[in-house]
């Protein structure tokens, strides 16, 4: 079975905005690298034909990626939005043993980055806040230790 990304519905937007100027403009632009490096004769010894060639091969393996994220996604707007439960899309806040608050967004796996504050459902904090509500502790069993936390609120808020 193909794996599902959970995106949101403004990733998705985002990513059909990258692939349609990877097919249309990206694509003319190494086409015509690859029409200039050929011009310069010999392509056994043509360090700007075989540069062309593997950006045109970057190209195309990104295209191939985005269309399968594409193909396989399912948005997650709404999911656990009745419940004031953690869920996809999330915002939530959150309170350390030291009483430091931060506040997160839960995202799939395709839109996580944790330099953002924006982390996946897989993740092991992930995994242990959602379906938590808010004045819930939980327990990150993570690579460097388990540690436990409180869940102040949950929002639907980006």
């Amino acid at each position: 079975m193909a794996k599902e990304y959970k995106i949101t519905s403004l990733r998705l937007a985002d990513l059909e905005k990258e692939l349609n100027y990877l097919k249309t403009t990206r694509e003319r632009e190494i086409a015509a690298m690859i029409a200039e490096a050929r011009s310069y004769g010999d392509l056994s010894e043509n360090s700007e034909y075989d540069a062309a060639k593997n950006e045109q091969a970057k190209l195309y393996g990104r295209i191939a990626e985005i269309e399968d994220v594409l193909s396989h996604a399912v948005i997650i707007e709404d999911e656990n939005e009745a419940t004031g439960r953690v869920g996809l899309g999330c915002t939530v806040v959150v309170e350390d043993a030291k009483g430091k608050q931060i506040t997160y967004r839960i995202t799939g796996s395709q839109e996580a980055n944790p330099m953002e504050y924006k982390l996946s459902d897989d993740s092991p904090f992930g995994r242990a806040i959602v379906g938590k509500s808010a004045g819930e502790t939980f327990t990150v069993n993570a690579p460097a230790g388990s540690y436990t936390m409180k869940v102040i609120s949950v929002s639907r808020e980006g």
